[in-house]
Formats: structure tokens, sequence, C-alpha cells
């Protein structure tokens, strides 16, 4: 006859094993994200040497345009105008970078009323855009907020690549948004991969968290994240060489920081509105390319419409390489205890209930604030 304790031991014994069978499925499901011996996957390069152009231009603010349908229009012909400048003057380029809003512009306002200045990836602007790719033969990088039938009501950050035969090869989420990061009472209510985790992983797969594009001008990958080391930590070790950023008012110093440490090259565009004075000094411009070793290679000093051009030595980089020697095992006891403020998947709630402001995402990240709602906190 069993007793109320062997019961229970059996119960838990089952629990026990039935984690032990979960976390083994888990681990046979993931693949191979990290090459256990430093090496990462390639395919030969067209060309040892190769040029990057990063584009600083002023799109229109679709807030501002008579209409939607107008604004995108008119900013398909302004990426078209810096497209071929940039494949007329100077060297021929194989990568065209523009920065996080070239077709919208940067919008404010409610969740509401910021999902009528999206796009979606692919659409008649990508394809539109695509055609430019094919006239000058070089991959183009962008930014855009967009929306998606498979995630209503959520305004998604995207980064499409296109390739130069005019197709998406890739479309890049951002990871995370920067958070307790500015003074302005609010927090960034965009929906990144971190805050729906658990349905982005089951839709799309773990590996497309840090995809890295192999390409015959090197492996490139595109994040509008910023001042995140973790996060390029984890492109780089799945053998990023060209680390490709669109973010708006960015860190100089965060782009040479994050080339330096990882070993990569990267460049980053910045929006600009030189003929906006509503816009504050600053808040735009400074575009630069950077090497391995955090040196600038070029950069647009100020917010003028621009297009900065690099070499980039992707023969040599790669020459005997490795990702670079994180002390993962040095750090892991004190990453282990460490606890994330904020957990993943927070925006992974009714449409209804995804906040509308920047105001109603601080409180919904108050509210499920680990920090700030620890049991047995003295305050």
């Amino acid at each position: 006859m069993k007793t109320r304790s062997m019961t229970k031991a059996i119960g838990l014994c089952g629990t026990l094993l039935a984690g032990v069978w979960t976390a083994g499925a888990l681990a046979q499901s993931v693949p191979e994200l990290v090459r256990p011996d430093g090496s990462y996957p390639t395919v030969p390069l067209e060309k040892d040497v190769v040029v990057l152009k990063v584009v600083q231009n002023e799109p229109q603010l679709l807030q501002e345009a008579e209409s939607v349908e107008a604004g995108l229009k008119e900013n398909v012909r302004r990426m078209g105008y810096w497209i071929n400048k940039a494949c007329t003057e100077g060297k021929k380029p194989d990568f065209i970078l523009f920065n996080e809003f070239p077709l919208t512009g940067y919008s404010s306002g409610t969740r509401e009323e910021k999902l009528k200045f999206t796009i979606q990836v692919p659409g008649p602007e990508t394809k539109a855009i695509g055609e430019f790719a094919k006239a000058c033969d070089t991959y183009i990088i962008f930014g855009s907020y967009a929306t998606d039938p498979d995630w209503p009501g959520h305004i998604l950050s995207l980064n499409p690549v296109i390739g130069r035969d005019g197709e998406i090869k890739h479309t890049y989420w951002k990871t995370r948004n920067a958070s307790r990061y500015t003074d302005d009472g609010g927090e960034i209510p965009t929906t990144t991969i971190e805050n729906v985790r658990t349905k982005f992983r089951a839709k799309y797969g773990i590996a497309e968290e840090f995809p890295v594009l192999q390409t015959e001008f090197g492996n490139i990958a595109v994040s509008t994240v910023q001042i995140d080391p973790f996060v390029f930590a984890a492109f780089a070790m799945r053998g990023v060489e060209i680390m490709l950023r669109t973010a708006t008012g960015f860190s100089e110093v965060d782009v040479q920081g994050i080339a330096y440490y990882n070993n990569v090259y990267s460049g980053m565009s910045n929006i600009t509105f030189p003929s906006n004075p509503n816009f504050p000094k600053g808040f735009g411009g400074n575009s630069l390319i950077v090497a391995p070793g955090g040196k600038i290679l070029a950069q647009e000093k100020g917010d003028a419409e621009a297009i900065v051009e690099a070499e980039l030595n992707i023969a040599e980089l790669r020459k005997d390489r490795r990702i670079p020697r994180y002390p993962m095992e040095v750090v892991k006891p004190v990453f282990d205890q460490f606890v994330q403020e904020v957990p993943i998947d927070i925006l992974d709630i009714p449409q209804d209930e995804l906040p509308q402001t920047r105001q109603d995402m601080k409180g919904l990240m108050d509210q499920r604030s680990r920090w700030l709602n620890l049991q047995g906190d003295a305050g």
C-alpha cells in the first residue's frame, strides 16, 4: 500500500524525469549555432576587397505627406536617387546601407497612429528597391517600421537585405529595445524578438534569433540594437564579419567598441533632417564605417545628406580567423545568477492590450519588472 510520502516521491520523480526528457528533446532540436572549434561557416569570396557605402539622407515624414501612398512613393524616389548616386560616383559599391527609416521617416504618436506609417516586407516598396539593386548590381540594406498579418497590431522594426538580383535575401527583426535608456518617462513599444520570443522561436526557429547571411562579399548581419554588447557578441559567435547597423540617434563609441571587441567591420547609417528645425541638433547624422580595430575608416561629420564609403579587406580579415575568444567559463558563475529585469514575451498579449504609448509601455515594464517587484525587497 502506497503511503502519502511514497506517492509524493513517485510524483516528484516523474516530474524530474519529464523535465530531463524535455531538456534532452530541446537540446536535440536546437541546431548547431556556434562551432566548438571557433571556426564559422562561409561561402567563397567573389573578391578580396569589397566596397561599403553608407547613405545618410533625409526622408519625407509620412506624417507630413499629402498621403501615406504619396509619401512612400516620394521616399522610394529619394532612395533611388541616392542609390544611383552611389553607383555612378566613386567606387562601385557591393553594399549600400541606408538608415532605420528611409521609407517612412521617424514617426511619433500612439500605436494606432504609428501603424498607419509602416510598410510590409515584402511589398511594393521592396520590389521597387529591388529593381534599383539589380540595376546597380549591389546589395541594398535598410530599416523600416513594418506590419505583418501574422503579427496583428504589432509594430515591427525590420531590416531587409535585398540582393544583387533584386530579391530579399533576409529580413532581420530587431533583437531587443534599449530599456531604461531615456529620461522622457517612456519606453519603446515596438515589438522585438525579445518580447515575443516564444512565438518567434516556434514560428521561425532559434537560428533566426541571431542569423548571419553568408554572401559572396562576406558574412553580414543587420541590427537596430544600441548599447548592447551581448547582442553583438552573439552575432560574432555566429560568424559575422560585417555588422551593418541602423539606429536613430546612435552612439559613435558604441559602433567603434563593437567593431573593436568583436573583430568585425561595422557600418552605421543614421537618419538626418537638415531641413527640419523641429529635430534637435545632434539627433541625426554622423554616419560612419569602422574597421575591426575600432579605427574610423570614413565618417560624415554633421547632418548633411551624404554618402560615406570605405573598402573592407574581407580576405585579409578572414585569414586564419576564429570567432572572438570570450572567457565564457570564467564569467558563467556570475551570468548564471544574473536576473534579467524584464522577462521575455511581455508583448505576447491580446492585441487590444498592447501598449499604445511609450508611457503605457513603461507601465507594462514596471508591472512585469522582476527588480521592482522582487518579494521581500526593502525598497
